[in-house]
């Protein structure tokens, strides 16, 4: 006996603790509580970082299962590269760059997978799947931009080429203010950049976990009955540390970017 698709089986064999996943989920709800009463919940967003939001968690699902299901077949089949969840990593990283607010995590991820459930999955097992997703990669983007005061992937670094210009801008009449310039810009970039790598890398990695551990560890299960293997969950989370570590270099980086682009 189960309800929409969910049958609850916690004593499958090598299941995780129920207690253990319920700890963390408890946990992982109170901040995102916590969260909402400091910045406002929704009414804290503009309808700019909507538009960013709504916009990012729709192209994720076309991206992951659509563009990127396509483009997945041109590659041999292997547990390193999966293009529809690098794109998604891609494009979140991006959106929370732009908005940079706490709590865009969690909204990304949980428009991501009412739209999934939408137009890919169907509702089976919900709202397992909204919690799921969205307090594991959607929370964890969302600590990084607390963590940060509101600048994730070193943006706020650039705020330092922008004063130095304006400062060289000021003493345009005085020698060597072109070097100057030069050299503050010069000066800031690597370190956003360097920062942009490093949180990059950091949330990447954290991404490689939820999945193995607590999808194929609890929720596969605990939804649809069956064992846990545990040796191919090391396994998978070995191989899947490299590419989500690469890509969220890469999207610290083109978040930066992209933020500066628009002007965000």
């Amino acid at each position: 006996m189960g309800f929409n698709g969910i049958s609850g089986i916690v004593n499958a064999p090598g299941e995780l603790p129920w207690e253990l996943v319920l700890l963390y989920f408890a946990v992982a709800i109170a901040i995102a509580f916590l969260f909402g009463k400091k910045t406002g919940g929704l009414r804290g967003f503009s309808t700019l970082d909507l538009v960013y939001i709504g916009i990012g968690a729709a192209f994720s699902v076309v991206w992951e299962f659509y563009i990127g299901a396509f483009l997945g077949k041109f590659i041999p089949s292997n547990p390193f590269i999966n293009v529809g969840f690098l794109g998604r990593l891609l494009i979140v990283f991006i959106v929370a760059g732009l908005v940079r607010k706490v709590g865009t995590g969690i909204l990304s991820l949980a428009i991501f997978d009412i739209l999934g459930d939408l137009f890919h999955y169907g509702f089976g097992g919900e709202p397992i799947f909204l919690i799921y997703e969205s307090l594991t990669y959607g929370l964890f983007v969302d600590l990084l931009i607390a963590a940060t005061g509101g600048q994730p992937f070193g943006i706020s670094s650039f705020k330092g080429i922008s004063r130095a210009r304006g400062k060289t801008t000021i003493a345009k009449a005085s020698s060597g203010s072109e070097e100057e310039e030069e050299y503050s810009g010069n000066m800031y970039k690597p370190i956003a950049y360097g920062l942009g790598a490093i949180e990059g890398a950091i949330i990447g990695a954290l991404w490689a976990f939820p999945d193995p551990l607590f999808y194929d560890g609890f929720f596969k299960p605990f939804l649809y009955g069956g064992y846990v293997n545990w040796g191919k969950i090391i396994f998978t989370i070995e191989a899947f540390l490299p590419g989500d570590i690469i890509m969220g270099i890469i999207a610290g980086v083109l978040a930066i970017i992209i933020a500066r682009a628009v002007g965000q």
